[in-house]
């Protein structure tokens, strides 16, 4: 496990080396915001991480319902059964292992780990604009139907979830990278995806934080290098 620190969030990586796992906290005035659970191992480091920063976790949000991003959440919950889970009220469906679609997203097959397991339920339902602490909610479907991004007001440090990616080249949700191209062969709509970097891009971040990867400070040209490589590609 390894953490790194950039502002108020913390990176906390597992197997940075081989196959990099991301999620964050975020420190409030009173306690911590973890944002993913990462893997089912990935508890005792998030719990770690959260004793050398000193404070407690007080919410668990979640950018999406795919197992690499709700993996410790059950045994999470064991150690604060008392803390809020949050998810947008789209991806509540995928967390209940509910891939159907509505008729106006796109009828392709939602891909990607969806958790047969799982235990924990969110208990807060998102939606775009919602405010979770210092975290705005921004809905960037694309990888999911129902995938969310998080915007600090208080520095404009973005969470994208696998909205984007670093490991392998930055990189919309859907474009392959074949460094890493693992992001992309979860992706359920790249049209979707393109239209959510797009969005993004829009909120003008200072560092961009996701899934895969390492952060990166000002980010803004190269993710719109990265959304002008996927609009040629589906043109």
């Amino acid at each position: 496990m390894r953490m790194i620190k950039n502002g108020f969030l913390y990176q906390v990586t597992f197997m940075p080396n081989v196959f990099p796992v991301n999620c964050y906290l975020v420190e409030e005035e009173e306690g911590l915001t973890l944002v993913d659970a990462a893997l089912p191992f990935s508890a005792k480091g998030i719990l770690e991480a959260a004793v050398k920063i000193g404070k407690p976790i007080t919410k668990i949000v979640l950018t999406h319902a795919h197992e690499d991003h709700v993996g410790a959440l059950d045994s999470l919950k064991e150690s604060y059964p008392d803390v809020p889970v949050y998810i947008s009220t789209r991806d509540y469906r995928l967390m209940n292992s509910d891939r159907t679609l509505d008729i106006h997203e796109d009828q392709t097959p939602i891909k990607g780990g969806v958790p047969k397991k799982l235990k924990t339920r969110a208990n807060v339902l998102l939606k775009d604009g919602d405010q979770v602490g210092s975290l705005t909610a921004i809905d960037t479907p694309g990888h999911t139907p129902g995938s969310m991004s998080f915007l600090d007001t208080r520095t404009h440090a973005l969470i994208a979830g696998d909205a984007l990616q670093t490991r392998g080249g930055i990189a919309v949700s859907g474009d392959v990278k074949p460094w890493f191209p693992f992001p992309a062969f979860g992706t359920w709509s790249k049209r979707t995806a393109l239209a959510s970097a797009k969005k993004l891009v829009g909120y003008d971040p200072k560092l961009l934080a996701v899934g895969d990867g390492e952060m990166m400070e000002n980010p803004v040209k190269v993710m719109e290098q990265a959304i002008n490589n996927l609009d040629r590609k589906l043109k």
